[in-house]
């Protein structure tokens, strides 16, 4: 379908366009060029961390991380239902169990409280997402974290940018993964990061994303034998995506300012009764990767109606735990987590992006007020 407003559009500009010709005119060096260890070094200053690692997608960073961290089999991970299904998905690659923890109303990240009724003996590791760009109670879960002596990893794929007070989400875990998957607020089309302080984690990290081989010098330059002393995968990050990486997150500031203020304008047109948008904490810095309302009665209703005007919505998420191979697999069922499954029935993400105009925003506010005024 066309959509006269989709949901978001990826902020480009003739940098971008540069950075990755220059690579395909270099003729060499597509998969192992400079630009991949630039860009990790300019991830890992942004954040404040020792370390970054590219990959292929945010899921291959989740899955290594959980590989580097010693997650096996029967191991427990705390995780959020109100997420993409790769956080739920990533223990059952290294043979873990995803156990589901509720959300809370303000983030709609994890809840503190709930998060602690599920830590047992078997449980290894925490990961909360940070939805649509809003910091979750991370404090709070990093409190839980270092008095059970369990992992925050911090799925951070949708925050980058995103800070509390002066600290930037993906620097209060132990680790952290990005994404840089094309809806993201800086975007190499497909990819993903690890970031980290521990020298340890870098290496493994390393080791797992390129068939576990050891690279004392370039692979595709070199005719030395590599010896390979773990099994790894193929996740590595291509050298255009990387140069794209680049050239976008020297603008990251703009791109954000931007969503700011769009969504500040958007928030304003939309303050109407029967339309709840929620509102960060104070000290929280919101990258606003996603525009969500919520709309207690007639929200699918809504969806219809905004799609017949030409204006993309979508909801971030369904239950992870209701999909039927969680069903199957573990035995959810509706019920099981309650402020969940009302928040996902009440959800609906607007479109938002860095360029989105004035005109398009109250196109979508007029839609929805007369939606109201109807219904």
């Amino acid at each position: 379908m066309k959509w006269k407003i989709p949901l978001f559009k990826i902020y480009q500009d003739d940098d971008d366009i540069q950075s990755v010709t220059n690579i395909i005119k270099n003729g060499s060096h597509w998969a192992d060029g400079r630009e991949i260890q630039l860009f990790e070094n300019e991830i890992s200053q942004y954040l404040g961390r020792k370390y970054a690692v590219t990959f292929n997608s945010g899921t291959s960073a989740l899955h290594t991380l959980l590989l580097a961290h010693g997650i096996k089999n029967n191991d427990e991970i705390i995780v959020p239902s109100f997420t993409f299904i790769s956080t739920a998905n990533a223990p059952l690659f290294v043979k873990a169990k995803p156990v589901f923890a509720e959300i809370e109303d303000k983030t709609y990240g994890l809840d503190p409280e709930d998060v602690k009724e599920k830590i047992n003996p078997k449980t290894k590791a925490i990961i909360p997402i940070h939805y649509g760009g809003s910091p979750c109670l991370i404090r709070e879960l990093k409190e839980i974290a270092d008095d059970y002596n369990v992992l925050l990893i911090e799925d951070t794929a949708e925050s980058l940018g995103a800070k509390i007070k002066d600290k930037k989400l993906g620097s209060f875990g132990d680790s952290a993964i990005l994404s840089f998957c094309q809806n993201k607020v800086i975007s190499t089309g497909e990819g993903g990061a690890v970031v980290t302080d521990s020298k340890e984690i870098y290496d493994k990290l390393k080791l797992i994303r390129s068939h576990g081989r050891l690279d004392a010098q370039d692979y595709f330059s070199s005719t030395n034998y590599m010896d390979y002393i773990t099994l790894g995968y193929n996740f590595r990050m291509p050298t255009m995506c990387a140069a794209l990486g680049l050239s976008q997150l020297k603008k990251i500031d703009s791109i954000i300012k931007m969503r700011r203020s769009n969504s500040s304008y958007l928030t304003k047109k939309l303050s109407k009764n029967g339309i709840t948008i929620p509102k960060s904490p104070s000290d929280y810095y919101n990258v606003h990767q996603l525009f969500t309302i919520r709309i207690e009665e007639q929200r699918d209703e809504l969806m219809e109606y905004m799609s017949n005007k030409g204006i993309m919505t979508k909801v971030y998420f369904s239950p992870v735990h209701l999909t039927h191979f969680y069903q199957k697999k573990l035995g959810y069922k509706i019920g099981d987590l309650p402020v969940t499954e009302k928040v996902s029935n009440q959800v609906l993400s607007l479109p938002m992006y860095p360029t989105l105009t004035k005109r398009e925003m109250d196109y979508i506010a007029e839609n929805i007020e007369k939606f109201l005024k109807v219904k």
